[in-house]
């Protein structure tokens, strides 16, 4: 099966279809050049996927909502079905959620505004909870459940305190700044092309 670009603005972008699925991506998103989209991924308005990130939907399904951003060099992949799990572990990431560099997140769950850190690591199962931290370097290991605002941060990754206003709002500037980040991106790339 061959590689194809859906159009305009996603020049050097493998997208690939599999298993009849192929990626749906919103035209508001930006996805850099190096990147592969594979099967069954949905990717919301104005969300954007940076320099050499790998979203691999081969045998579940990923979504990721509207604004949010998968930084340079992330994973994002799922699990299937198996026996005593028939939902198996897709990849769901909300609104407005904030992917570091080089993270690795597979079947596991971050709500809306959202955040993991720099070569973080969340499992299948996980659950990242709304204004919730998982801090740079940690490992949210299978299944564990991080509240709304609170701050995860080891290997295996554990509670470490409540987030203050002034740091959840530090991470709704970072939103803000990877959406417009994007466009620019977005139009150099369609200028070097």
């Amino acid at each position: 099966m061959t590689a194809i670009n859906r159009g305009a603005g996603r020049p050097g972008v493998n997208i690939i279809p599999i298993h009849s699925k192929t990626p749906n991506i919103h035209d508001s998103a930006f996805i850099a050049p190096g990147c592969s989209i594979i099967g069954d991924v949905t990717i919301g308005a104005d969300s954007s996927v940076w320099y050499n990130c790998v979203l691999r939907a081969d045998v579940s399904q990923i979504v990721i909502g509207e604004r949010s951003n998968i930084q340079d060099g992330s994973i994002v992949h799922c699990d299937p079905e198996r026996p005593g799990d028939p939902d198996g572990s897709p990849c769901i990431i909300g609104d407005d959620v904030l992917v570091g560099h080089i993270a690795m997140i597979h079947g596991c769950i971050i709500e809306d505004r959202g955040f993991v850190g720099l070569g973080a690591i969340a499992m299948n199962k996980a659950r990242i909870g709304s204004d919730a931290m998982l801090a740079a370097g940690a490992m949210l290991t299978e299944g564990k459940v991080m509240e709304p605002r609170q701050l995860w941060a080891g290997r295996p990754a554990r509670f470490m305190k409540d987030l203050t206003d002034a740091a959840i709002m530090g991470m709704r500037m970072g939103v803000a700044h990877y959406a417009e980040n994007a466009k620019a991106h977005g139009k150099a790339v369609g200028e070097a092309f």
